[in-house]
């Protein structure tokens, strides 16, 4: 199948945030997150700094840190922002997840209206995601789809490509396109259209193609963090229905800086089926 992800939208009802040229400031707020041991007791206290790109009554988009849980708990996205607010008690609700170890862009509601929303449109797939990774390899077609059946064991905290059904087995579905290959090393951009637990991370590893840092499903040795950014969210505002789309280069760290110099063209605006 071919993929999607290589055309262009304009539209006028529609609002665009990129990298570089953000309509309205960022924000970066500090906020302190306690750490705990094995035993469950406090160790220390960890300042974050949370880069708040866009924000409104119904909406927060900022960049999520690695190493920091999407769900709302201690120490998790929803608490962070409300201590990053200074509001303890504000409702900051989690509508898609990022991995522990994976970093970019996530939204967040700020009423339960908007998260009901937000989750509606994920549902119905008019919810774009897009990543950008650093791959070992190079996928042996320059832009295409992968159709995975996915089993996730719990105990091992792990997801498996399997070849038949079974209980608890899901479809994954991602677009893909190589931007540039280098050293070894490969950029992909990726559009999910599923959302599954470590989908991308299983179905690339399961080609020989494992994420540069992934250290769950890949047995080389990176030395570095995990090469997984999100790159692109776009989505119909939960209030006003506009469309809303924003992306973010990831920081300049191996094996990123391998393709320093290249900055992936904009999205493709929303879904077909809602113009």
């Amino acid at each position: 199948m071919v993929s999607n992800l290589g055309r262009n939208f304009q539209k006028k009802d529609a609002a665009f945030f990129h990298p570089g040229d953000c309509h309205r400031p960022k924000i970066v707020l500090s906020c302190f997150r306690r750490n705990h041991t094995a035993r469950g007791q406090i160790n220390r206290k960890e300042e974050i700094k949370i880069d708040i790109i866009y924000q409104d009554d119904s909406i927060l988009v900022c960049v999520k840190p690695a190493g920091v849980l999407s769900t709302d708990e201690p120490g998790g996205m929803p608490d962070l922002i409300r201590g990053a607010l200074g509001q303890p008690g504000a409702c900051v609700r989690t509508v898609h997840r990022l991995d522990q170890v994976v970093s970019g862009l996530m939204v967040l509601a700020r009423s339960a209206n908007a998260a009901s929303v937000l989750s509606g449109e994920i549902r119905r797939q008019r919810f774009q995601k897009e990543y950008l990774a650093v791959v070992h390899g190079r996928p042996p077609e320059t832009a295409g789809s992968f159709t995975d059946l996915l089993l996730r064991s719990k105990p091992e905290r792990k997801t498996y490509v399997v070849h038949h059904l079974e209980k608890g087995v899901q479809e994954a579905v991602l677009d893909y396109k190589t931007l540039r290959s280098r050293s070894g090393l490969s950029l992909i951009r990726i559009r999910l259209r599923t959302g599954r637990t470590h989908q991308i991370r299983a179905q690339f590893s399961s080609r020989g193609l494992p994420l540069v840092g992934d250290r769950k499903y890949s047995l080389l040795e990176d030395g570095c963090n995990i090469a997984l950014w999100s790159f692109r969210l776009g989505f119909f505002h939960p209030d006003t229905s506009k469309w809303m789309e924003f992306s973010k280069s990831p920081p300049p760290v191996y094996p990123f800086t391998v393709f320093s110099g290249h900055r992936p063209e904009a999205g493709n605006g929303p879904p077909q089926s809602a113009l």
